[in-house]
């Protein structure tokens, strides 16, 4: 069944495939922030919205979001502009975007939020990771420790909410590699990539699972075809967000 489909975040490059393997079947709009941006999106098939995730008020994301039936958060500050805009763009645009979706009058849309694998209480390691998931999870945490702190700020925030259905999608390091159409999805290490073209197959494939709110899961490059390992992750119910 066809849905109406936003995107926060919409020039990004796993908004763009995803804008791409949406368009022929759902009504998607993309949200950007520059103008300029415009003729990219609608060559994605999508239609364009100038709003500002920074600047214009939840109000305006709330109108935009009245009689969507989901909304995808895949906005991003990409590292830069420092700890301030990463925290305004990861952290307060998620909040805002969250707070938005609450705002709509009438039934409010489901929610798929991209955010990234081993974002955690940096005190609770999960139990099935290796020396090796341990030394890499160290060494991305000196790195960019302000994306890893605002990004769980964001998740921690969203899993509490209970005024609409959300699902996070938590993928390993992005290559622009062809997509294979396989993965290791759930309670997976830490220690391989995953294509932007296989996100984006798993963020489409999850607007019609209305059965994994509720559930974060991780997503990294493995052999299992993407549909299967959803299937069995969502029959599973457990979700990999650990608090």
């Amino acid at each position: 069944m066809s849905k109406k489909v936003i995107i926060v975040g919409g020039h990004g490059n796993v908004s763009l495939r995803l804008a791409k393997l949406l368009g022929s079947k759902h009504s998607v709009t993309s949200i950007i922030r520059d103008p300029a941006q415009e003729q990219d999106i609608k060559d994605a098939s999508a239609t364009p919205l100038v709003l500002s995730l920074e600047n214009d008020p939840p109000s305006e994301f709330s109108q935009a979001f009245k009689g969507q039936d989901v909304v995808y958060f895949s906005a991003g500050a990409g590292g830069k502009g420092g700890e301030e805009r990463t925290k305004k763009v990861d952290y307060e645009g998620a909040v805002k975007t969250f707070d938005a979706i609450e705002g709509v009058e009438g039934p409010k849309p489901r929610l798929i939020l991209v955010s990234a694998i081993d974002i955690r209480d940096p005190e609770k390691i999960p139990a099935h990771y290796t020396e090796e998931d341990k030394a890499i999870s160290e060494r991305v945490r000196k790195a960019i420790p302000f994306y890893m702190q605002w990004k769980y700020e964001a998740d921690k925030n969203l899993v509490k909410r209970t005024a609409f259905k959300w699902t996070i999608l938590r993928p390993g390091g992005l290559t622009n590699e062809p997509g294979k159409g396989t993965a290791d999805i759930g309670r997976t290490h830490i220690t391989k990539t995953i294509s932007r073209d296989d996100v984006a197959k798993a963020l489409a494939l999850l607007v019609d699972r209305e059965d994994a709110a509720g559930l974060a899961i991780d997503f990294v490059g493995g052999d299992t075809p993407i549909e299967e390992g959803l299937d069995a992750f969502v029959k599973k119910g457990e979700t990999d967000f650990l608090g």
